[in-house]
């Protein structure tokens, strides 16, 4: 785990989750079998899509649900908990069912990422750090794809350790970030723990620990002659940092046959002086050193500065990513969707609110994603209840989200399930992919979806339907007042 190996996560959970644990189990519905989703409502920086990330971070937290000792007695000197409760906790282990969006995954608003079905219990225990994981790391995935975009196909790395809020914040954001598109990290531990590869070159302080500017340039190109990227705005970018990084390039890399170096840029105006710099290395042969700028960017910066004719080969990224400044909060919640009777009878259940964004859609449910068989792009997300199966050889009429009274045909699609199972009676059946592969699969996936939808501003709304079954389900209940 990334956290202190001495904190025990099962612990990470809201007080209530354990208050109300206690309740079910003086009122006979410890062992009750329950459904809860997890959704969110709105996509960050009002874009069309949000990327799922933290399942294996999930997984693992799952697998190592337990109450140690001194949780135990933690909990028993807050004196509100009965021994016969505490003995169960001290037996603790999760034996749900978990289903979940693949890693990588385009998400939309009200469309199940994860869904739990396990003893009342044992599902309210996870909800915070489910939450958690979820929030976090589809909040920088999801922005960290905004930027990958913004930069039209050149390099972007992740810089925000150092903004990050904590250290697993920084850790896991690095990670999420790579999932998004990101080509890297400048976070070391990244690297080792997860594969995210890590680099970096050069601060301000290189620069000025030396006599001249043009001292700093060759020590380094001399000791990272293969990675030869030097910071050129310290004094003055056009006047002496690029002319001095071309001297040093000359002394010590043309001699060594080497082309490929770069300078960096991480202050003032960037499309201006990336213009200037470009020319002035192309002048003197140097037309393979790659121009990289940094500097509070973020996708609409990026997207401003490309127009604006900057030459520039590679971004890094920092604060406003690790911490998706514009939008630093995901939104995902917990809800409980249906309750299972003894007989295996599954009940219903939705929450009602005056405010429609937060009226649950109830029941144990499946999702599909239909997809035109020629273009390959997803045409819209289907929510139907369990026990129904979606028939692709037939047309099919879904409602417009925004207003039902809009209607979309959908045929020559095929119809994939979204949510595969992770955990069956409290077992791991799902393996694990590779970070790569989660990387690969997301960008792909990004890929199915219409241009109109991956918009910055104003992105068309993509359909995410309820089945007619559903729908009379959701409907009864809320004709009924949810009973």
């Amino acid at each position: 785990m990334v956290v202190n190996d001495k904190l025990n996560l099962t612990m990470l959970c809201d007080f209530y989750e354990l208050t109300m644990g206690a309740g079910y189990f003086a009122n006979g519905y410890a062992d009750r079998m329950t459904y809860f989703d997890l959704f969110f409502r709105r996509c960050p920086d009002g874009g069309g899509f949000a990327i799922a990330a933290g399942l294996e971070q999930i997984v693992q937290y799952i697998q190592d649900l337990h109450f140690d000792p001194e949780d135990i007695e933690y909990l028993r000197k807050r004196n509100c908990f009965s021994e016969e409760f505490l003995q169960y906790l001290a037996d603790f282990k999760f034996t749900g069912d978990i289903w979940a969006v693949p890693e990588g995954t385009p998400i939309f608003p009200r469309e199940p990422i994860i869904t739990v079905r396990a003893p009342a219990i044992q599902a309210q225990l996870v909800e915070t750090y489910l939450l958690l994981c979820v929030n976090h790391q589809s909040l920088i995935a999801t922005k960290a794809n905004r930027v990958v975009r913004a930069a039209e196909g050149r390099t972007v790395l992740e810089f925000g350790s150092r903004r990050a809020q904590g250290a697993d914040a920084a850790i896991l954001g690095a990670r999420a970030a790579y999932i998004g598109g990101c080509n890297g990290t400048a976070c070391t531990i990244s690297d080792q723990l997860f594969g995210v590869h890590a680099g970096g070159t050069m601060a301000h302080a290189w620069v000025q620990m030396f006599d001249s500017e043009y001292e700093a340039f060759v020590a380094y190109a001399k000791m990272f002659p293969n990675n030869a990227v030097l910071l050129v705005d310290t004094y003055n970018t056009l006047k002496s940092g690029v002319p001095n990084a071309i001297r040093a390039f000359n002394e010590v890399l043309k001699p060594m046959g080497i082309q490929k170096c770069g300078i960096r840029l991480d202050s003032g105006d960037l499309a201006y002086l990336t213009r200037e710099a470009r020319k002035m290395l192309d002048d003197a042969g140097w037309t393979q050193c790659q121009i990289s700028v940094s500097n509070s960017l973020d996708e609409y910066i990026i997207r401003d500065i490309l127009r604006q004719g900057a030459q520039i080969d590679m971004f890094g990224v920092g604060e406003r990513l690790i911490t998706a400044k514009s939008e630093p909060v995901f939104g995902g919640v917990y809800k409980l969707a249906a309750i299972e009777e003894p007989d295996g009878t599954i009940v219903p259940k939705i929450k009602i609110s005056e405010n429609v964004e937060k009226i649950t859609n109830p029941h144990f449910k499946k999702l599909y994603r239909f997809y035109a068989k020629d273009t390959g792009k997803a045409i819209a997300d289907y929510l139907t209840v369990h026990d129904e199966i979606v028939d692709d050889t037939k047309d099919l009429t879904i409602f417009d989200p925004e207003a039902t009274w809009k209607t979309k045909n959908v045929y020559n699609f095929t119809a994939k399930e979204l949510q595969v199972p992770i955990f069956q009676g409290g077992e791991l059946v799902y393996k694990l992919p590779t970070l790569e592969e989660i990387r690969s699969y997301c960008l792909s996936q990004v890929d199915t979806l219409w241009d109109e939808v991956k918009r910055f501003d104003n992105p068309q709304t993509y359909y995410v339907d309820l089945s007619q079954k559903l729908w009379d389900i959701k409907y009864g209940l809320l004709k009924s007042n949810g009973k």
